[in-house]
C-alpha cells in the first residue's frame, strides 16, 4: 500500500473513534424533481398544485413562472437569492403540451424510521450498518442540512438522540428541544404523536453500546419494505442468515463474540478493517461490527449476565460467493490465537448456504449437501419405480404380459424352494437348499421372490 493509501485508510480510522452522525437525506425543495408528480420540476407557465390539507415548509431555489398555484393549508416559500414566481399564460416547452397540473407530492410521506431517509455523515469504504442502525441510534447526534427544506414524520412512541442540529440550532437539553417542536417552524418541519428527546451523554463503555432501536424494529422495516409490498426480496443464496437488527436475510456470515471488560469495539473494528477487510482475497466484502440485544436462547445458554455480545456480519456483495465464509473462519482462528489479548472470550458462527442458480460455492456447502443429493436420488428412483410396477401389474391383467412361474422354470424335485424368504413381503419359512436343489438351481435363471404387487393376479 503506498502512502496516499495509508494516509486514507489512517483518516479512515480516525472517523471510527468519533461520534457517530445521522443526516437527514429528503427535502421538501420546490427544485427537487423527485417532489413532483411527473418526477420533474414543473414547466414554465404551468398550473401548479400543493396538497390542500397539508403543512409543509418548501425551499424556492430558483424563479418560476407559473399560471396557477394552490397553496396547501399551512406552509411557507423559503425564497433563496434570486428565486422567485411570476405570472404566465401557457407554456412554450413542447414536453408542457398537455395541460395537466404539476402536483407536489404528499410532504408527509417521509418517516424517521426509514432507513432510507438517513446516511452516515461518516461513512467508511468497506463498512456498513444494519437496517435498525441505520436510522439514529440513541447516542448519535442528528444532523438536518441547513440549506434544504425537510419535514419527518415521528410516528409513535419515544424517540432518543445525542442532539439535533435544525434550523440553525443544535438541541442538546430537552426543555428548548421541546419549545422548539412547539413552535411553527417545529410544527412545519415535524409531525406526528412521537416524543422526540435528547440525552447528551456519550456511550462510555469501550465494547461499546446497543444502538436501542430494538422496540421500534417492526416499524423500521415495514418503512424499508414498502416499496416492496412488504415482503423481502429473494435471497441469491440459499439459507440466508438474517443479523441482529437486519429486516432481510443475507448472504454472508454471521460472528458472534462473548467478550470481557478488556474487549475494545473501535479497536477491534479498525482491526478488522485494516488487517483483512484491505486484503486482495477479501474484496467485495463488506462487514458491520456493532454491539447487540443477545437473542434469548443465546442469552440463557451463556448465563442471565451475558444480554448483549458483538455482532460482526460480513455480507457478501461480489459474484465470488464463499468469501465470507473464509473471512469469518479467519476471524475464528485469530480469536483463538490472540483472544485473550482483544478481550473476547468465545466466538461462534454462522454462515449462508450455497448460491442459487448452478454451482457451489466454495466454502458454503454444508457437511449434509451430499447426503441430501443422495436422498434426492434415491427418492426419484423410487418415484420412477412406482409407475414401472403399476403398469406391469395392468398389462398382466390384460394378459399382455407372462413371466415364467417357479413351477414352470425347471424340473427340479418338487418343493424346493428356489427363492429366499423376505419379512417385508410375509413370505412363509425358508428352507436351505440340498445338494441337489443346489445343482438344480445354478442350471436355472428363474429364481424370484414374492411381490405383494402381483399376488393378487396370481391368486
Amino acid at each position: 500500500m503506498g502512502a496516499p493509501g495509508r494516509v486514507a485508510l489512517w483518516l479512515q480510522l480516525c472517523v471510527l473513534t468519533r461520534a457517530a452522525y445521522k443526516v437527514w437525506v429528503p427535502n421538501t425543495d420546490f427544485d427537487t424533481a423527485a417532489n413532483w408528480s411527473q418526477n420533474r420540476t414543473p414547466c414554465g407557465g404551468a398550473a401548479v398544485e400543493f396538497p390542500a390539507d397539508k403543512m409543509v415548509s418548501v425551499l424556492v431555489r430558483q424563479g418560476h413562472s407559473v399560471s396557477d398555484m394552490l397553496l396547501p393549508l399551512d406552509g411557507e416559500f423559503v425564497l433563496a437569492s434570486g428565486a422567485g414566481f411570476s405570472a404566465s399564460r401557457g407554456s412554450s416547452e413542447p414536453d408542457c403540451s398537455t395541460g395537466a397540473p404539476a402536483l407536489f407530492l404528499d410532504p408527509d410521506r417521509f418517516s424517521w424510521h426509514d432507513p432510507r431517509s438517513w446516511r452516515s455523515r461518516d461513512e467508511v469504504h468497506g463498512l456498513f450498518s444494519v437496517d435498525a442502525e441505520r436510522v439514529p441510534c440513541r447516542h448519535d447526534d442528528v444532523v438536518f442540512p441547513p440549506d434544504a427544506s425537510f419535514r419527518v414524520g415521528l410516528g409513535a412512541g419515544s424517540i432518543r438522540a445525542r442532539s439535533i442540529a435544525a434550523l440553525g440550532q443544535n438541541y442538546t437539553g430537552n426543555e428548548e428541544l421541546t419549545a422548539f417542536l412547539r413552535s411553527r417552524a417545529g410544527r412545519l418541519h415535524f409531525h406526528g404523536p412521537g416524543a422526540l428527546s435528547v440525552d447528551p451523554a456519550a456511550c462510555a463503555d469501550p465494547s461499546g453500546c446497543v444502538c436501542g432501536t430494538a422496540e421500534v424494529q417492526p416499524r423500521i422495516c415495514a418503512a424499508l419494505l414498502r416499496p416492496l409490498g412488504g415482503r423481502c426480496p429473494p435471497a441469491a443464496c440459499r439459507a440466508a442468515v438474517r443479523p441482529e437488527g437486519q429486516c432481510c436475510g443475507l448472504c454472508g456470515a454471521i460472528v458472534s463474540l462473548t467478550h470481557g471488560p478488556a474487549f475494545d469495539l473501535e479497536r477491534y473494528r479498525a482491526r478488522l478493517l485494516r488487517d483483512l477487510l484491505t486484503l486482495p482475497q477479501y474484496q467485495g466484502l463488506r462487514a458491520a461490527v456493532s454491539k447487540v440485544p443477545r437473542p434469548p436462547r443465546r442469552r440463557e445458554a451463556a448465563g442471565p449476565e451475558a444480554d448483549t455480545e458483538v455482532q460482526v456480519v460480513l455480507a457478501e456483495t461480489g459474484p465470488e460467493s464463499g468469501v465470507a465464509g473464509r473471512l469469518a473462519r479467519a476471524l475464528l482462528a485469530d480469536v483463538a490465537e490472540h483472544g485473550e489479548a482483544l478481550g473476547v472470550l468465545s466466538a461462534t458462527l454462522r454462515e449462508s448456504g450455497a448460491p442459487i442458480g448452478g454451482g457451489s460455492a466454495a466454502g458454503l456447502e454444508r457437511p449434509g449437501s451430499r447426503a441430501g443429493l443422495a436422498g434426492a436420488v434415491a427418492a426419484a428412483s423410487l418415484l420412477l419405480l412406482l409407475p414401472l410396477s403399476a403398469g406391469a401389474l395392468l398389462l398382466r391383467r390384460a394378459g399382455r404380459l407372462r413371466w415364467k412361474r417357479n413351477d414352470e422354470a425347471a424340473d427340479g424335485p418338487a418343493g424346493a424352494p428356489l427363492g429366499f424368504h423376505n419379512p417385508m413381503f410375509n413370505v412363509a419359512g425358508s428352507v436351505e437348499l440340498t445338494p441337489a436343489s443346489q445343482a438344480d438351481a445354478r442350471n436355472t435363471s428363474q429364481s424370484y421372490f414374492v411381490n405383494p404387487l402381483f399376488a393378487e393376479a396370481e391368486a
